[in-house]
């Protein structure tokens, strides 16, 4: 097995884990109380959308250890564009971790600030893996 379908491997394992880990995100993180203060209607979006990115995780998790071997190989057109677009995909979540969310989050926080860099890491890895088989 070559060096890149294991990563691939493990990004699948990941991807999966954080697909699931979403799902209990509100409790892990204690936000029900400030959940149950928002509108009814952006409450039910926020909770659509944890849904659909757990969704959209667990299908790129599936997809990569159902076909690592064809992602490395470029075995067609169609690889290339799964492995771009994943990489892209993460690529831009690894940018707003950075950009957009407030340092203010972490910043004095160890653990938060262990949490960040931690999650900016793999996001990016998740990138650099899928962009080297698209390219």
């Amino acid at each position: 097995m070559s060096r890149l379908v294991f990563l691939l491997y493990l990004a699948a394992g990941c991807q999966i884990a954080v697909a699931i880990l979403n799902l209990f995100l509100v409790r892990l993180l204690k936000w029900q109380e400030p959940l149950g203060r928002m509108p009814l209607l952006l409450r039910e979006v926020f909770q659509v959308h944890a849904w659909f990115i757990s969704v959209t995780l667990g299908i790129f998790g599936a997809l990569t250890m159902r076909f690592a071997a064809d992602l490395v190989s470029g075995a067609s057109p169609l690889c290339k564009w799964l492995a771009a677009s994943i990489g892209i995909f993460w690529a831009i979540r690894t940018v707003l971790q950075v950009a957009y969310y407030s340092s203010s989050h972490w910043r004095g926080q160890p653990l938060r600030l262990l949490a960040h860099i931690t999650l900016l890491l793999v996001y990016g890895g998740f990138a650099a893996v899928y962009l080297c088989c698209a390219f």
